[in-house]
């Protein structure tokens, strides 16, 4: 059995927001005798709140992490799942020791390589070249360790043609290039990897998906991934953990973790859009709803059913139609199919829309929607993981049997 080369105990994680202090000069001082001097926990710690971004607090103290425990496994690839505002990112920089716990302990054996963001370790003066030396001395390799290495390292980053330049002139895929190769390369135990690989390109993804699957299956080191992308998560980790408000949610095997996330009676239960692109003539997304035959709303529906999916918007006065749009995507991200009036060539001047579907197409399992609005080639609001709904088992081709094949969608046919 693999020894644990990562041990958490009873990690926190405080920050104060807006500006640094107590307010007042004497609660500041009793703040330094309690915890500097008498070496005791810090009193205002004690009116904390969960990390909650999506609300207003009463604290000006948030727990970014409180109370995780959890050990990792020589040799396991372990993917770190949850919402914006979780907490995996503060978790990656205590385990790198970017910055340090409030309170707990983290036990680490062996050496840490770590890819929080673009460019992490790098000196934007030097080339690429001496940034690869210097982030193996960092690392504790010797010389002779990272020569070895170097040409491996060049030409999995794919920029030859641009070692000898100063890495501020590198954008930031070949940035994203060169760091994950130097990390992924030289001799370390650990490897932490954040969201970073989306700045790359699809054909570098893969790439790089690849070779943390073989980091840890093959060559027996420990993987430290965190991702919005389940498929990845799936595919590279055999061990997930979930993280809600800085929480421990869940703990397991990475299919059970993302099934655990995406299934969530939280995330499912109400419409809370990530706005990604907003215009400023004041046209937003305001609600989604799915409604089912009878329009009374629900979370659950069943393949083969009708359902209605009707989006609202806060406008100052619609004056142009607009063109309303959805994407279905199963929890894996993988789209499924895509709704809009473009392809009707029929905008509506309407501050509510209702798409209907006659037959729910998909099988059974998780799905969020993506809606966004459009004036012309103008996209006025995008909602990201707008709302979540769960699809059932149902009679779609009213036989009472379905096909034992269990992917992708069903569609209407017939045999002659």
């Amino acid at each position: 059995m693999s020894s644990p080369v990562i041990k958490v105990e009873n990690l926190s994680k405080a920050y104060q927001l807006g500006k640094i202090g107590t307010g007042t000069i004497s609660r500041d001082i009793e703040r330094f005798w309690i915890t500097k001097v008498m070496g005791k926990e810090d009193p205002f710690l004690k009116i904390g709140e969960t990390n909650d971004r999506s609300v207003k607090g009463q604290s000006d103290i948030v727990w970014s992490l409180k109370d995780i425990n959890f050990e990792i496994n020589q040799g396991e690839a372990v993917g770190i799942i949850g919402k914006n505002g979780a907490g995996k990112s503060t978790l990656l920089k205590l385990l790198s020791r970017v910055t340090g716990p409030t309170t707990g302990e983290i036990k680490v054996k062996g050496r840490i390589a770590s890819l929080l963001e673009v460019g992490t370790g790098f000196h934007p003066e030097l080339t690429g070249k001496e940034n690869i030396y210097l982030n193996g001395a960092i690392l504790g390799m010797r010389k002779k360790e990272i020569t070895r290495k170097l040409d491996e390292i060049i030409d999995f980053s794919g920029v030859e043609r641009y070692i000898d330049t100063p890495v501020k002139r590198y954008s930031s895929g070949m940035y994203v290039r060169l760091a994950f190769a130097v990390a992924a390369h030289l001799e370390s135990e650990i490897l932490i990897v954040d969201e970073v690989l989306a700045v790359g390109d699809a054909e570098f993804q893969k790439k790089c998906l690849g070779k943390m699957g073989d980091i840890s299956k093959g060559q027996g080191r420990t993987v430290l991934f965190v991702s919005h992308n389940m498929a990845s998560v799936k595919n590279i980790c055999s061990k997930g953990i979930v993280l809600e408000n800085g929480q421990f949610a869940f703990s397991g095997h990475s299919d059970a973790a993302v099934d655990f996330y995406t299934s969530n009676k939280e995330i499912n239960s109400f419409f809370k859009p990530l706005h990604q692109k907003t215009s400023p003539k004041n046209i937003k997304i305001s609600d989604i709803t799915i409604l089912n035959r009878d329009f009374k709303k629900v979370e659950r529906i069943l393949s083969g059913e009708t359902i209605n999916i009707k989006i609202k918007i806060e406008s100052s006065g619609l004056k142009k139609p607009i063109h309303f749009g959805i994407g279905i995507y199963n929890q894996d991200d993988v789209p499924q199919f895509h709704c809009s009036t473009e392809s009707l060539l029929t905008p509506l001047l309407t501050d509510e829309a209702i798409l209907t579907i006659p037959k729910w197409p998909l099988i059974e399992g998780n799905y969020y929607i993506n809606a966004y609005l459009r004036e012309g080639k103008e996209t006025l609001d995008y909602a990201q993981e707008a709302i979540w709904l769960t699809c059932e088992k149902g009679d779609f081709y009213n036989t009472g049997v379905l096909p034992s094949w269990n992917k992708g969608f069903y569609c209407d046919y017939e045999w002659r």
